[in-house]
């Protein structure tokens, strides 16, 4: 059994009752189609379901399924970044934009090498995966290497705790099914425009490389 993929079947499931999707009382799909859905074993299912069971997130009756649970209250300072319905989430995604933006400028006024590494360490990973559940730590990774290299620490901090789950759909990030290829070039040349920008040490064109990959990405997103 993936211990991994368990925990990652568990983290969507858990946002969803975070912000909403999955309403307090509402029944989980069942084991069989969440199984469709992600892919997994069923093995891994109950696995995940049990971790959401220990976090109080869901509680299971036996011959009737798992129902979602109110979700603890955050603590005091870490609710600022929820976002529980698609105009909030449309609000989080505009704001990443604006922080991503300038720590893109940021990173491309004086870059030393090893953040230039790190950023293209992040890219060849990202061209080389091949499964979603794959490449979105090569993504998350790149942006968080263009939040290193702007050298802002705040920025920094706001896109850790918006976290990778920003990234990419919840879906499609633990699908085992292969990235689509157009998609993925599409994908793969927009963070290296970023890339090559910051390399060039050249502000506007690596906060103007980012804006477009994140706009992109908000199309890509409706589009599903």
């Amino acid at each position: 059994m993936s211990t991994t993929r368990a925990e990652e079947i568990a983290r969507v499931l858990a946002d969803r009752i975070v912000e909403g999707i999955v309403a307090p009382g509402d029944r989980l799909p069942s084991e069989a189609k969440l199984v469709a859905e992600f892919g997994a074993s069923r093995t891994v299912v109950r696995e995940a379901l049990h971790r959401l069971q220990s976090r109080g997130l869901v509680r299971t009756r036996v011959g009737s399924g798992s129902y979602a649970l109110t979700p603890p209250v955050p603590a005091a300072g870490d609710d600022w970044l929820a976002a529980r319905s698609e105009s909030e989430r449309a609000e989080l995604h505009a704001f990443r934009i604006a922080i991503e933006s300038e720590a893109a400028a940021l990173a491309a006024r004086s870059p030393s090498p090893e953040e230039i590494a790190a950023v293209d360490d992040a890219l060849a990973a990202l061209a080389h995966a091949r499964l979603p559940v794959e490449t979105v730590e090569a993504d998350f990774a790149f942006h968080r290497a263009i939040a290193v290299a702007s050298g802002n620490r705040y920025l920094l901090a706001a896109l850790d705790r918006m976290g990778a789950r920003s990234i990419i759909l919840p879906r499609a990030r633990i699908s085992d099914q292969e990235r689509d290829a157009a998609e993925a070039a599409a994908v793969l040349a927009e963070h290296r425009a970023v890339a090559v920008a910051v390399r060039l040490a050249d502000p506007l064109a690596a906060a103007a490389a980012m804006r477009a990959h994140l706009t992109a990405s908000t199309a890509r997103r409706a589009a599903r």
